[in-house]
């Protein structure tokens, strides 16, 4: 299993709006992986979406780079109850990548370098939800933290933002990602306190 680094451990929740319930505050970014971190270099790196006939999209780095990208600033929460609030990134939007993708299907299972998965519904990829995340606090993301290249998906508990993402392949029904067939919740609204099944 992972390496966990500082910043677990049972805290009471602080009183603050912008916490989920269950949550507390940390200045760390801790680190929780489900297996050990990739190398890869960003002239190695693509993205690929799949749809349901096989038709494969695919972008190169450079492609990426060509793309409008957003300035995102969100408040992101950990299942295991730390959140961060008012985090700054940068990333291309979901909504760029599936302008070049015919799909009917409603799910989406997301792909990651060293084989990690999680399900995440395409609503919730789509309408400014979710980026290709590449920077972090004004630097390039560390690999730590999922560099070269992250999902971000900050409405939903962050073990579905996938580090290292490489592709999505598109689903007819809502299939469990990896964290999701071990006992984690299907969804993970963390307003709803959606941590496990």
């Amino acid at each position: 299993m992972g390496v966990i680094s500082r910043g677990f451990g049972s805290r009471r929740r602080e009183s603050d709006p912008h916490l989920p319930p269950g949550q507390y505050l940390t200045e760390d970014f801790p680190v929780l992986s489900a297996g050990p971190t990739p190398a890869i270099d960003t002239a190695d790196w693509s993205f690929t979406i799949v749809n349901e006939t096989g038709d494969r999209t695919s972008w190169s780095w450079a492609d990426m780079m060509a793309m409008p990208i957003d300035d995102i600033g969100t408040d992101i929460h950990c299942v295991t109850r730390w959140s961060k609030l008012g985090t700054h990134w940068r990333g291309v939007s979901l909504d760029h990548f599936f302008e070049k993708v015919k799909t009917s299907d409603a799910y989406t299972m997301v792909h990651s370098y060293g084989g990690y998965t999680t399900n995440v519904p395409l609503e919730d990829l789509l309408d400014g939800k979710a980026w290709i995340a590449f920077e972090f606090e004004g630097e390039p993301l560390d690999p730590e933290h999922g560099g070269p290249a992250r999902l971000l998906v900050p409405h939903l508990y962050f073990w579905k933002s996938a580090k290292w993402v490489n592709g999505i392949r598109m689903h007819s029904n809502d299939d469990p990602g990896f964290w999701e067939q071990n006992g984690y919740n299907i969804y993970g609204d963390p307003w709803k306190e959606q941590r496990y099944w």
